[in-house]
């Protein structure tokens, strides 16, 4: 079995407010899980209007797929151009790293 991670640090464009946060948050959340069946949640800066951390996990039988898989959630999150990508943090790991 293998597991993995991607965290992002985003920067957000014109945004004034957390309404105006979660508006452009939900929409990325929600087409990462639907086109890569993750699981996936803001994990960090809640509080910040402008800047916003993201997790996604999966688990997976292959470690090159848990690799795919995420090098395509990166790249559909950085060319969104409503954020900015500041870092993607990734770990892979399987059963046997415990």
């Amino acid at each position: 079995m293998w597991m993995g991670i991607i965290e992002f640090d985003l920067l957000l464009g014109d945004v004034h407010s957390l309404k105006g946060k979660r508006s452009v948050i939900r929409p990325i959340l929600a087409e990462v899980r639907r086109k890569f069946d993750v699981s996936a949640a803001e994990t960090g800066n809640p509080e910040l209007h402008r800047r916003a951390e993201l997790g996604v996990g999966l688990v997976a039988a292959d470690g090159a797929h848990i690799a795919e898989v995420l090098d395509a959630v990166e790249r559909l999150v950085a060319a969104r151009p409503e954020v900015e990508l500041l870092s993607a943090r990734r770990r892979v790991f399987s059963s046997e790293d415990w």
